[in-house]
């Protein structure tokens, strides 16, 4: 089942999460992006709270800017180490040392999974990333690729000054083909449905100005007419390495983000697992949720975060 609320951080920040399983047990934690919002991971969050699958503690926040998670109005407010605060401050609440088993991400999710997992390794067991770039491999193919300069294009779009009232009018007319134009009606993969669709107004009814900051604040994002490539920074190395074991799941019919991006990833993530899947969109999770989240248990299995488990036990039993 299903829990909803509100948890206040320290920051002045309040996110709108949703979770199931026990309090207490190890935690995963699930990122969503754009346009969606924490309850795509309702199934995934059911699953691995079952005993059977861990028995862990899951709970999936809003980011700022979304759903009923407090929205800023400053574009400065979404810079990513903000948004990875949240997150570090979110897991400080529900684990008693401010550890995950896991964190899984998606898109934007996957943005700040990596820097949470580059800044604070010690406080991420194991990272599984959906269909999201890592800085290192996007800056490159930003930089470098025409093809995923293109596919990229639309993030220009969203950072626009008007964007949040052209995706609100006619109901929401231009947010859907997000979906559609990666086979989520009914003449495809089927599951943007009437009610899942019902699910996506009442979180974007809610305001999409926070969602459009994140494409305002980034300077990622491919240069428009007349501009150069230069002012898409290059980071520093050690911005870039992520040390904690990491499985990264690419459905290879994204539209926006292409496989290019897996090359050379190694580089950057030494303990890296690639499962690519053929014949999947950007929204896999709505696509193929038992896939997902069959994939994540096989690699949590893999590579147990054992010690963590064991300790709750021992705590259980009232040892040290």
């Amino acid at each position: 089942m299903i829990e909803t609320f509100q948890r206040s951080l320290p920051n002045g920040t309040t996110l709108s999460c949703r979770a199931a399983g026990q309090p207490g047990r190890p935690l995963m934690v699930f990122l969503h992006g754009f346009p969606e919002a924490a309850f795509i991971w309702d199934e995934l969050l059911e699953y691995f709270a079952d005993p059977a699958h861990g028995g862990y503690r899951c709970v999936a926040p809003n980011l700022r800017g979304f759903e009923k998670s407090s929205s800023p109005a400053d574009v400065a407010a979404y810079k990513a180490p903000l948004l990875i605060q949240d997150i570090q401050q979110l897991a400080a609440t529900e684990s008693a040392d401010g550890t995950m088993a896991a964190l899984v991400a998606h898109d934007w999710g996957g943005a700040f999974g990596w820097g949470y997992a580059n800044a604070f390794p010690q406080q991420v067991g194991r990272l599984v990333i959906i269909n999201s770039p890592h800085p290192g491999t996007f800056t490159r193919e930003l930089r470098n690729n025409p093809a995923q300069q293109q596919a990229s294009a639309y993030m220009n779009f969203l950072a626009r000054p008007d964007a949040e009232a052209l995706l609100a009018a006619d109901d929401f007319k231009r947010m859907w083909p997000f979906f559609l134009l990666m086979k989520a009606g009914p003449d495809g993969f089927g599951w943007l449905t009437e009610e899942v669709k019902q699910q996506y107004r009442e979180v974007w009814s809610a305001g999409l100005t926070g969602a459009c900051n994140l494409y305002r604040v980034t300077p990622m994002k491919p240069p428009l007419p007349g501009q150069t490539v230069d002012g898409i920074p290059v980071l520093p190395r050690e911005r870039l390495m992520v040390e904690v074991p990491t499985f990264v799941f690419w459905a290879l019919d994204d539209a926006a983000l292409l496989p290019g991006l897996l090359e050379g990833l190694d580089e950057y993530v030494p303990k890296l697992e690639i499962k690519k899947v053929p014949n999947a969109t950007h929204w896999i999770v709505h696509e193929q949720p038992q896939l997902v989240a069959r994939e994540i248990e096989g690699f949590l299995q893999r590579n147990p975060w054992a010690a963590s488990i064991s300790r709750w036990e021992a705590r259980l039993r009232g040892g040290s």
